[in-house]
């Protein structure tokens, strides 16, 4: 017989909304696991109480320092059923790519061993198995290991990477972002089974600007789509967009959003010839004219003219380090440590992978215990950072190029030497 449900108030509140409620779904889960029952009882007490009632500990499966969050209850004796709800956390496939048949089989594991609650994903990218006992974390884990999937990074590692669908879907793609990662994570799977860094190291991949995998923002090392030659035009395209968006939209969306202004609305007889600008006719007067290097791939003006305008041949990826959220000093981007890398190859794959090392084992060797990269390199300066993992200064590397106040001064010397004779002869 079925645990009795626990009066719940509060959580019922919460299936009021206009909007689909995690209550219901916690609720069918109890319908048949006591397990659910006492934990849905714990979270009304949470919530009477407002206080947390799950503290950490230990628990792991053979072989692996990480992957498992433990949680253990501090209210056991009011709750038992639920006194342990531990979590696995599993690496996805790169691209998140899954067939139902994979999902069933995941979904009749955690049905058997756990409880039946699984988040596809967390934000550390993982597929998260939440609430198991301590008795059954191996025997998940084992049938999870099964079909080929492996436990994702916990503690102060190297995390669970994520890349985005790119080039298997997306028409945006500038490199192969599943063969990136998986080259990536491969190389660094006893960094992420064996917790052994100051803190947590995230690899992040996305195909283009767009940045769907929210990279720059989110991971310790981003490795960012983009393309170095010129955009490319196609006028067949332009010409229906213009004739269906028109002439406002045109100004309003596209000329006028540029960052850098390397976009020109022009009449069709007045455009430049030059090897950097590329330009395409969107009615028989009017054309746009895009100056190359202006530039900056934000990529704006081929999300709104799709087809019309598109990524340049020559693709591959920029690389920065440093992102991550909140913790000691606030919120950091990525700093660009490389402008451009190609990644067709195995071999420029095992380039992207040497460089990745460098970077992991300095911040392991310079890093303060529970300091992220973006953090260390804002204490140590991007300077000794550069030089430490043996990369070139690059002037991409400056923040804000166009508000910059510094400028180059060789040759000043001899300028004002000249200013001076000249004023002598006087």
């Amino acid at each position: 017989m079925a645990k009795k449900m626990h009066d719940t108030p509060l959580l019922d509140q919460l299936e009021s909304g206009p909007w689909p409620s995690f209550v219901t779904g916690l609720k069918r889960l109890a319908s048949d696991k006591d397990y659910m029952v006492d934990l849905m009882g714990q979270l009304e007490h949470s919530y009477e109480t407002r206080r947390g009632y799950w503290k950490g500990g230990t628990v792991g499966v053979f072989g692996y320092g990480g992957g498992i969050i433990p949680r253990f209850s501090e209210v056991a004796s009011l709750f038992p059923e639920s006194s342990e709800f531990h979590t696995l956390r599993v690496m996805p496939p790169a691209g998140m790519h899954y067939n139902t048949g994979i999902l069933r089989k995941l979904c009749d594991i955690w049905e058997q061993h756990g409880s039946g609650l699984i988040a596809f994903h967390g934000q550390s990218g993982d597929i998260m198995f939440q609430g198991c006992s301590t008795e059954n974390v191996q025997k998940a884990f084992d049938a999870i290991n099964e079909l080929g999937f492996d436990l994702g990074g916990a503690g102060p590692a190297v995390r669970t990477s994520m890349s985005c669908v790119g080039a298997a879907r997306c028409e945006q793609s500038c490199y192969d972002e599943a063969a990136a990662h998986r080259t990536v994570i491969n190389a660094f799977l006893d960094d992420i089974h064996r917790p052994a860094l100051p803190y947590k190291f995230k690899f992040k991949f996305s195909g283009c600007a767009n940045d769907c995998m929210n990279s720059i923002q989110r991971s310790d090392m981003a490795i960012i789509g983009t393309w170095r030659d010129n955009i490319r035009t196609d006028e067949a395209l332009a010409r229906k967009w213009f004739a269906r968006h028109g002439l406002n939209e045109l100004v309003n969306d596209v000329v006028s959003r540029c960052p850098t202004k390397a976009i020109a609305l022009k009449e069709t007889k007045t455009l430049r010839e030059h090897e950097k600008v590329s330009s395409v006719a969107v009615s028989d007067t009017q054309a746009l004219e895009i100056d190359n290097r202006d530039c900056v791939r934000c990529m704006h003006c081929i999300n709104v003219m799709t087809g019309a305008l598109a990524p340049g041949k020559d693709k591959g990826a920029t690389i920065l380090v440093g992102g991550k959220r909140t913790l000691k000093i606030g919120d950091l981007m990525g700093t660009l440590v490389v402008p451009f890398m190609k990644l067709e190859t195995d071999e420029d794959r095992e380039k992207l992978v040497d460089l990745a090392k460098r970077i992991v084992e300095f911040f392991a060797e310079n890093a303060l215990e529970h300091e992220r990269t973006g953090e260390m390199i804002e204490r140590i300066g991007l300077v000794n950072f550069i030089e430490g993992v043996g990369l070139e200064i690059d002037v991409n590397m400056v923040s804000c190029p166009r508000t910059n106040p510094y400028v180059r001064t060789d040759g000043w010397d001899e300028e004002v030497a000249k200013i001076k004779a000249k004023k002598a002869a006087l």
